[in-house]
């Protein structure tokens, strides 16, 4: 394989139209990733990364199915036996075969932009490359590496019993880069797990009172919420990878459920179902009420390979795609918060790509004059962000919606090194409307569309989420 970058200025832009479009309105945006899984505590730490292992690798799913797609021992892939250096060569060994996978322009983009590396990765540019990254990375701390990409905001994924002390170490710090909690919701779900008990537990010991049944569940729920709000919180998440199912119920059926959990008896499908549901729209009426953006993730299977499970534990990269229904579960719930006008704010993302057209046209139900583009059918999620699933995403936005209120691109991500994401997005996205000049079907205008486009990039989600 020839060794040079083929990440030109110009890369994807098939046009002067597109050129123009992303060199004179998109490129130099600032970015506000309102969903990723950074670390934190590493930001607030701000010591130098060291090591693109660590930064590459360590917790990025993505490379670690790719590795083990060509047949890469698992020692090199999360094991703590093997070195650094060890695991890099192994992963550029296998970066020659992921041509087409998008992990094949991420890795050249992350190399290019971090690093001014022109080179392929490789086995015979292996060493030379990880010389290189390394000795910039040693002077490059998180806080540091977020500034270089223009990251104003960054809004991490946290646990509702999470203490926060991190995020408002970074608030005390003056960094330049906005690190924002989100309150993920998801082990308040898990009632019929054995875990729970143990979740109720430390959930009532950070609110500071004894979690004894429904009322005093949902106290600690109202506390941790006005704490995460009062450290900048403005968005929560919900990634629960099952199928949901919506039910009317009381809170009276609710209070039994609880109670008869509580007392270590276990709960029938439909006892779950009726907890869930109550819990969905209790939170929802909470997001409106502190003027939140809800976000759902929608339709994982996830830990599908039990060894690898128990050996690695969760989060090992072995979910995939659901083909769980979400139309009836989505209808309901909104339908139940917009009855009474207690809609917050929502952005729904489906796994699915056979359900693009049934969440784009789900949230355009719910649209009112509260906020433009108040309902979001969010960006191509996880399997999706790449680039024909991001062009998917865009046609079927514009079809059923409005692509001018989109607010655009996130990198739902573990890596410090993975925002030139963005990058990617805004080069297809322009890319895509340029595509739409040269066929006749969109005025040739191009200040009109540059602004479109810096809507989409940055503005949109900056007068949307009001991060303060």
């Amino acid at each position: 394989m020839k060794t040079t970058n083929f990440i030109t200025d110009n890369f994807i832009l098939q046009s002067d139209v597109a050129e123009k479009l992303y060199h004179d309105y998109a490129k130099d945006l600032p970015i506000i990733d309102y969903h990723n899984h950074l670390s934190a505590k590493e930001i607030a730490e701000n010591q130098p990364v060291k090591n693109i292992t660590e930064a590459w690798l360590k917790g990025d799913h993505y490379k670690w199915r790719g590795m083990r797609a060509n047949g890469i021992e698992e020692i090199y892939i999360t094991s703590q036996a093997t070195s650094h250096k060890e695991k890099f060569l192994k992963w550029a060994e296998t970066v020659p075969y992921t041509l087409r996978n998008p992990l094949f322009h991420w890795t050249h983009l992350e190399l290019k932009r971090y690093f001014d590396i022109d080179e392929l990765l490789q086995p015979s540019t292996a060493e030379k490359i990880y010389k290189k990254a390394n000795a910039i990375l040693e002077n490059k701390t998180p806080a540091q590496l977020l500034e270089d990409m223009k990251v104003e905001v960054v809004c991490t994924t946290d646990d509702p019993t999470d203490d926060l002390i991190y995020h408002i170490e970074i608030a005390n710090r003056g960094f330049k880069t906005k690190v924002l909690p989100t309150f993920r919701s998801d082990e308040l779900f898990f009632i019929n797990k054995e875990k729970f008990f143990a979740y109720i537990q430390k959930l009532g010991t950070v609110a500071n009172f004894e979690i004894k049944d429904l009322e005093t569940f949902l106290n600690a729920i109202d506390k941790r919420i006005a704490f995460f709000n009062a450290q900048g919180c403005r968005i929560s998440d919900f990634g629960v990878g099952e199928e949901l199912c919506f039910e009317d119920v009381s809170k009276r059926e609710v209070e039994t459920i609880f109670s008869k959990r509580m007392n270590g008896e276990s709960l029938d499908k439909d006892e779950i179902n009726r907890y869930r549901s109550y819990l969905f729209v209790y939170l929802g009426k909470k997001y409106h009420e502190y003027n939140w953006t809800q976000q759902y993730h929608l339709g994982p299977v996830r830990n599908n390979n039990s060894r690898l499970l128990g050996q690695i534990g969760l989060d090992a990269g072995v979910d995939s795609i659901g083909d769980f229904p979400m139309a009836q579960f989505m209808s309901k719930l909104f339908d139940t918060l917009n009855s009474t006008n207690q809609l917050a704010k929502t952005i729904t993302y489906n796994l699915n790509p056979s359900q693009n057209e049934v969440f784009a046209t789900m949230m355009g139900n719910f649209q009112n004059s509260d906020y433009p583009g108040k309902m979001q059918w969010g960006s191509g999620w996880w399997f999706l962000d790449q680039k024909d699933g991001m062009e998917k995403q865009i046609n079927c936005l514009s079809n059923m919606g409005l692509l001018s209120r989109f607010v655009g691109m996130l990198t739902d991500s573990r890596s410090f090194l993975s925002f030139p994401r963005h990058e990617y997005f805004r080069r297809i996205l322009c890319n895509v409307i340029a595509e739409d000049v040269k066929q006749g079907l969109v005025p040739d205008d191009i200040n009109f569309l540059g602004k479109m486009i810096q809507d989409i990039c940055y503005y949109n989600a900056k007068n949307y989420f009001k991060f303060n």
